[in-house]
């Protein structure tokens, strides 16, 4: 039976859940957790990549307002997912939730694959969101939880990176599913989404199998099975090798389910400069990855005249540069810490921005050097936006970790990711590049706003326990 709230436990479980050495058992956890960030850069590009085809009467016959609602759908979907799910992930644990929003994922793009119409896919599209949203919570606080503390940095960079080679295997995809020697396009766009559906579905085989947060079970008083499964973890780990001896034992408080009077409490009191910061970093990283992302395929028709059907050939090496950032600097955030990296790479990516907007501006750009350039403004910024999700979910308490989550991501999105793509089409559409250049300068000064809030108030949070970063 659990310990009620307020009950005193000493215990070394989080302190051998950080001795441990890397190993077969953390590959998988976050392989089965970390395709979220796959299937959502999949989602992404693969509507992106669509958009022309939908419009086809053979398709779904939707017009540009409508797709474009459609975007919007799937934005506000994932925001009210994050909200709804990572208030559940707090309240009933990581595991249940990391298998739900994967399940509402794959049965909400399997629909979406099968619309008839506009309602229907607009509807499919917010449900889609809302697990992908759901995820975000449930995924980011499992990880953290789960890996040693000296390399949770470079893992969660890792992780955060993939979205990008989602991204790289929508774009692929596309080129070959949208080619009409393959397939009609009437079928094409229906087996991309069946794409990610597929990828959902082989992923939810292998979660079933990973355990709860000891964490978790351990704030919500459930000792004995946080005891059980850190036992588990430690024979699959060590598999016969002596174990070392036991560290020390700390002491901590079951908490059970917070309110949301506490959650705003830390938020906003206890935690105020922490919130400040993660608010900065999550608002700036979305408003610049969607102003430029989600208008790729415009500036590059627009102004360079790249046809519809080859936009994905340029998609692959700007994936190809998110991808890399992260995975080449994200040791970086563990060795020479979070405030220094954090700051740097928000601050290069400003630079970064406008000299390449200046740039392009003044006509200087071909298609392909464009291209170039873009992925290595993104090649820094990829590596600054997931420090920011992995800078959110260390930083809080784990009995609201997902809450606080997704109360970042919902914020930043909102106040970032939405506003950006509408205001970028609208200069895109005025076909003046001196207009564009001030939506990319606009963009650079959030980004180095956010450099400075980093190099204020961030947190040395490298090589620390979660326990060590939010003592009782």
């Amino acid at each position: 039976m659990p310990l009620p709230p307020g009950t005193r436990i000493e215990t070394d479980l989080p302190a051998r859940l950080d001795r441990l050495p890397w190993s077969g058992w953390h590959w998988r956890v976050v392989i089965a957790l970390g395709v979220t960030w796959v299937l959502d850069g999949l989602e992404v590009t693969i509507v992106g990549s669509v958009a022309s085809v939908l419009g086809e009467p053979a398709a779904l016959g939707l017009s540009e307002s409508q797709i474009g609602f459609a975007a919007s759908a799937y934005l506000f979907g994932a925001i009210a997912g994050a909200l709804v799910f990572g208030r559940l992930t707090d309240r009933f644990g990581r595991k249940r939730l990391f298998l739900v929003t994967l399940a509402v994922y794959l049965a909400a793009t399997l629909l979406t694959a099968a619309s008839l119409d506009f309602a229907m896919f607009a509807l499919f599209r917010a449900l889609t969101g809302a697990g992908i949203g759901g995820e975000y919570a449930a995924i980011n606080s499992a990880i953290d939880e789960l890996v040693p503390a000296r390399v949770r940095g470079r893992c969660d960079l890792a992780i955060n990176g993939t979205y990008w080679l989602g991204t790289a295997l929508g774009a692929a995809s596309t080129l070959l599913l949208l080619d009409p020697a393959v397939l009609p396009h009437s079928i094409g766009w229906r087996a991309a989404f069946g794409l990610g559906a597929l990828l959902g579905f082989a992923i939810l085989l292998v979660r079933r199998n990973l355990p709860e947060s000891p964490r978790w079970l351990l704030l919500h008083g459930r000792v004995a099975e946080a005891e059980a499964v850190v036992n588990g973890i430690e024979r699959e780990v060590f598999r016969g090798v002596p174990m070392p001896p036991p560290p020390p034992a700390q002491v901590l408080t079951v908490k059970g389910d917070v309110t949301f009077t506490a959650i705003a409490r830390v938020l906003l009191r206890r935690h105020l400069r922490r919130s400040v910061l993660g608010f900065s970093l999550m608002v700036a990283q979305a408003f610049a990855y969607n102003a430029i992302f989600f208008t790729y395929a415009l500036v590059l028709s627009r102004f360079y005249s790249v046809p519809a059907d080859r936009v994905g050939l340029y998609l692959l090496p700007f994936a190809a540069g998110n991808l890399l950032g992260p995975l080449l600097l994200g040791p970086l955030f563990d060795l020479v810490g979070r405030r220094a990296m954090i700051a740097a790479t928000y601050g290069a990516s400003g630079a970064l921005l406008a000299i390449t907007g200046m740039l392009f501006a003044r006509g200087l750009l071909t298609a392909a050097s464009q291209t170039a350039l873009w992925s290595l403004v993104f090649f820094v910024a990829s590596a600054a936006a997931s420090s920011a999700y992995l800078t959110v979910s260390e930083l809080f308490p784990v009995e609201l970790r997902g809450m606080a989550i997704a109360l970042f991501y919902a914020v930043g999105t909102a106040a970032g990711g939405l506003l950006a793509p509408a205001l970028f089409g609208l200069l895109i559409q005025t076909g003046d590049r001196a207009n564009l250049l001030s939506g990319y300068l606009f963009g650079a000064a959030l980004l180095f706003a956010a450099a400075i809030v980093a190099a204020v108030l961030g947190v040395s949070a490298e090589g620390r326990s979660l326990e060590e970063l939010n003592p009782e």
